[in-house]
C-alpha cells in the first residue's frame, strides 16, 4: 500500500528531528508541525502498523528501515528540489513550501533529470 503524502511529511520529520536532536517523541513532531497531539497520534499508530517507525516503552519515535528509506528520499527531494526553486529566483519561502508538495508527486524520472540537470550547471 502506497504511503500518503502525509505520512511521507511524518517521516520526514522524523528524520530531521531525529538528525537534530538524536530523540524524537510524538510532541516533538506536534511541535514541529504544528499539529494537535491526537492528530498526530493517531499518525504515528498508523506509521507503527504500517512498519515504517517503531515507539519504545518511553515515547521514543525511531524509524524503521523502510521508514528511513521513504524519509532519506522525501527529503533529499525536498531539498534539491528547494535549492533548484531558489536558484531560479523564488523566494526561500515559496520555494520550500512549492518543493514540500513536490517532492511527493514528482516521478523518479523526472527528479533525476532535474538533479542531473543542476549538476551539470555546477560543472560548468
Amino acid at each position: 500500500m502506497k504511503l500518503q503524502e502525509s505520512g511521507e511529511n511524518y517521516l520526514e520529520m522524523i528524520y530531521v528531528l531525529s538528525n537534530q536532536t538524536g530523540y524524537v517523541r510524538s510532541v516533538d513532531v506536534a511541535n514541529a508541525m504544528s499539529f494537535s497531539k491526537p492528530s498526530i497520534s493517531r499518525a504515528m499508530s498508523i506509521l507503527k502498523k504500517a512498519g515504517h517507525i517503531e515507539v519504545d516503552k518511553d515515547g521514543q519515535i525511531t524509524l524503521t528501515e523502510s521508514g528511513l528509506n521513504i524519509a532519506r528520499r522525501v527529503y533529499s527531494r525536498h531539498n534539491l528540489l528547494t535549492d533548484y526553486l531558489i536558484a531560479l529566483g523564488v523566494s526561500r519561502e515559496t520555494a520550500a513550501a512549492d518543493a514540500c508538495r513536490m517532492e511527493h508527486v514528482i516521478s523518479q524520472e523526472t527528479f533525476e533529470k532535474i538533479k542531473k540537470h543542476i549538476e551539470q550547471i555546477k560543472c560548468q
